[in-house]
């Protein structure tokens, strides 16, 4: 097995600025355009494709209201509630779903001034119950994860949100599947 260094200039990192709040710019925050995955295998046809990159798209509350958010990730809340002036004294101040919705609108706002696609969160729960709608009407279940397909930030203010899904039945194909790491 022999293991490349991707170029730094093949991988486009946005920088994440917020439109209202020009301190934004010193927190130094930085986002991969592309996600990609090189470590699951694809199950298709029988056959398991051990080297088979997945790409698709972020959510926005995939990076600012986890990645950058999360206490065991890059926990980036208290700097901006600081930045912001909020009151931390206290979880009921509410400080931390205060610097949570302005994380992700910077996030947002920086793909968007970046020109790369980005969905938020409404849209998404919206068509993805408009799909599982359709897929209903057609006598198909689309196996769901209730927790997967609910945002981190705003749960309640989305379609998914208010519905149950079928029992999350992933052991389906094709499909993506965790495989035990190379050793280098």
């Amino acid at each position: 097995m022999k293991w490349y260094d991707v170029p730094a200039d093949a991988v486009l990192e946005i920088p994440i600025r917020h439109p209202d709040l020009p301190w934004f710019e010193e927190l130094e925050l930085k986002w991969y355009a592309n996600p990609a995955l090189s470590e699951m295998a694809l199950e298709l046809g029988g056959l398991t494709y051990t080297c088979a990159p997945f790409t698709g798209w972020y959510l926005n509350t995939e990076i600012g209201a986890r990645n950058f958010s999360d206490e065991d990730r890059y926990n980036k809340l208290p700097i901006v509630a600081e930045k912001m002036g909020l009151d931390t004294s206290s979880d009921r101040t509410m400080w931390k779903d205060r610097a949570l919705v302005e994380l992700t609108y910077a996030v947002m706002h920086s793909f968007d001034r970046a020109g790369v696609r980005m969905y938020d969160h409404h849209t998404a729960a919206r068509h993805f119950v408009q799909y599982v709608e359709r897929e209903e009407r057609q006598g198909r279940t689309v196996p769901t994860d209730w927790s997967w397909v609910n945002p981190p930030l705003s749960s309640s203010t989305t379609p998914a949100f208010h519905r149950t899904f079928d029992a999350p039945d992933f052991d389906v194909r094709p499909n993506f599947v965790r495989q035990q790491r190379p050793e280098i």
